[in-house]
């Protein structure tokens, strides 16, 4: 009888210490979440929601397939850009120009600068159309949005303004709470999340390139390897950078495809969307009334949280180019090129986001540029990742070297098919 009464003893104390084990696993898990996290969440920008919707308007659940590799190739190019701020303690940016001739590093430079402008124009177009949901004029919440943005920034540090972009990325959570109330057919979602049921038209093949370029985006490289730099992960913390980088990743896709599934569900096969209302009332029959809010909810966390990682991807990046300081953590007068250059950046997104036209299209022609430039992008990260007088003993492993190599040749090949075709459509050929 004692001896089991000292066996319960000791099997109730095991449990009680094998809780507080996994309460601090848990803990654990929650404090390395951070820059991994923010950059791929920052993909689900405003662009990426307008493109993921458009899709399943369009497509219905074919392109599922396509996320799925993409998903693959988002935690293979975001592992090696955490890896590479990890072990050097530098950004992207910082290790072409170290690395490449100057013409090189100049032409990858320029070719960001096209692309994030555009992209910070689109992120407070999103944040506009996301309170015009709610009926606020976006005249008096883009102005708003901006200075508050830009005050998180600027006046805070590292630390405070990562704590912030956190809390934006719960938004994210109302879109698989819209797919689940879209009532898919689960079996249908599955079978063409794992079997390819692609269509070989001009349009699938612009939206397939469309979804590379909003889910793959330069700026969430640049953002990655700086902002672990910034924090002051080392190679000794790598493993956690590691977790948070793959974490990010898997979540942001996930929420992708909630967004597909959620539009795919109820108006999948209609056609592409015009306007984000549209797409907020292409929920209501399943959501309601609160359809709206539901759609405007994830829109605006996600607009805003991409109009502050934008800006400061491209202001790290430029800062690293030239070689001078730059820090969320450092003021205007430590680094004046960093913030001013962000300053900017906010202030000519916000503005020209207040002109009338079509959001949708603006949002989905970003994210064909994009998917156009990310090869580029890509390439120095792969040539970088591969080299061990950059790395050392981190560099990329053979089996890795082989996956990262397709991963980067496959969207550059589709970009290249895009941009044929859309050049032969200028002169009459297309």
């Amino acid at each position: 009888m004692s001896d089991l009464q000292s066996s319960s003893e000791s099997g109730s104390k095991a449990q009680r210490s094998a809780a507080p084990k996994r309460r601090r696993r848990w803990r654990i898990w929650l404090a390395v979440l951070g820059p991994g996290l923010i950059a791929a969440n920052a993909g689900n920008d405003a662009g990426g929601i307008a493109t993921y919707a458009s899709a399943g308007a369009e497509f219905g659940y074919r392109t599922l397939f396509v996320m799925m590799l993409v998903t693959i190739a988002l935690v293979v190019v975001q592992e090696m850009s955490a890896r590479l701020g990890a072990h050097t303690g530098e950004g992207l940016m910082s290790l072409i120009r170290e690395q490449f001739p100057l013409r090189a590093s100049a032409f990858a430079i320029v070719c960001l600068l096209i692309a994030n402008l555009g992209l910070v124009v689109s992120e407070f177009a999103g944040i506009g159309a996301a309170f015009e949901l709610f009926g606020v004029s976006r005249y008096i919440s883009i102005p708003i949005a901006a200075v508050v943005i830009w005050a998180v920034v600027v006046l805070g540090n590292y630390r405070y303004a990562e704590r912030v972009f956190l809390l934006l990325g719960l938004a994210f959570i109302a879109y698989p709470i819209a797919a689940i109330l879209g009532k898919p057919d689960w079996s249908e979602v599955a079978s063409n999340t794992f079997i390819p049921h692609m269509l070989g038209t001009k349009e699938f093949l612009f939206l397939v390139v469309a979804l590379i370029g909003t889910t793959i985006t330069p700026y969430m490289q640049l953002y990655q390897a700086a902002a672990v730099a910034d924090r002051g992960s080392g190679p000794e913390e790598y493993r956690m950078v590691k977790i948070d980088t793959i974490t990010g990743a898997v979540f942001a896709n996930l929420i992708s495809m909630a967004i597909i599934i959620a539009t795919a569900a109820v108006i999948g096969g209609t056609g592409p969307l015009n306007s984000a209302k549209e797409a907020a009332q292409a929920l209501e029959p399943v959501a309601g009334a609160g359809a709206e809010v539901l759609f405007g909810i994830g829109l605006l966390g996600a607009s805003a949280l991409a109009a502050a990682v934008v800006p400061l991807a491209t202001s790290y990046a430029v800062a690293e180019a030239v070689g001078v300081e730059r820090s969320v953590s450092r003021t205007f007068r430590e680094a004046p090129l960093f913030m001013g250059l962000f300053t900017a950046l906010v202030v000519v997104g916000a503005s020209v986001a207040l002109l009338p036209g079509n959001l949708i299209s603006l949002l989905i022609n970003m994210q064909v540029l994009n998917g156009v430039i990310t090869p580029i992008v890509l390439t120095f990260i792969l040539i970088l990742a591969n080299r061990r007088g950059v790395l050392g003993d981190a560099v990329n492993g053979p089996r890795f070297r082989i996956v990262a190599t397709i991963c980067v040749v496959v969207i550059a090949a589709l970009a290249a098919t895009v941009l044929i075709q859309t050049v032969l459509g200028w002169v009459g050929l297309g």
